[in-house]
């Protein structure tokens, strides 16, 4: 299946990772559509990450990575620091104040990566930006 991540406007197309995370992609699916804001990262490079708080997706580590690629979005799944989840645009080096973390890797976007490290530069100098998930159907190129 497809998704649609639109952030500030700009649409993207994306693949779920079904295979390498299906419990990671199911929890994610029972909560689209998806509307959040999106911030820059503190720690981990060049990303913008989604703040989740105490949310419990009642998950365990499936294809977790600490240093994501640019258009790969990896869910947090909580303990060490906070539940999140992060789009990385850049170079990432996964982590809190309290060191290195790993997420799990569930959704890459397959087009636009320019536009989205343009929008990930914008987020750090001008300020939170809109997102949304939306599945889309159709096989994912």
């Amino acid at each position: 299946m497809t998704v649609t991540v639109e952030i500030d406007g700009i649409r993207f197309s994306a693949r779920f990772e079904t295979e390498a995370a299906p419990q990671t992609v199911a929890a994610v699916r029972r909560i689209l559509p998806y509307d959040q804001r999106i911030i820059h990262v503190r720690w981990s490079g060049e990303a913008c990450w989604i703040p989740l708080g105490a949310h419990d997706f009642g998950l365990g580590y499936e294809n977790a990575t600490s240093h994501p690629a640019p258009g790969q979005m990896i869910l947090y799944p909580g303990g060490v620091s906070e539940t999140e989840f992060l789009l990385a645009y850049g170079p990432v080096a996964f982590a809190s104040k309290a060191g290195p973390l790993a997420g799990n890797h569930f959704l890459t976007i397959t087009d636009g990566l320019d536009d989205l490290a343009r929008l990930g530069r914008e987020t750090l100098w001008t300020g939170a930006k809109t997102i949304r998930l939306r599945e889309t159907g159709g096989i994912a190129a």
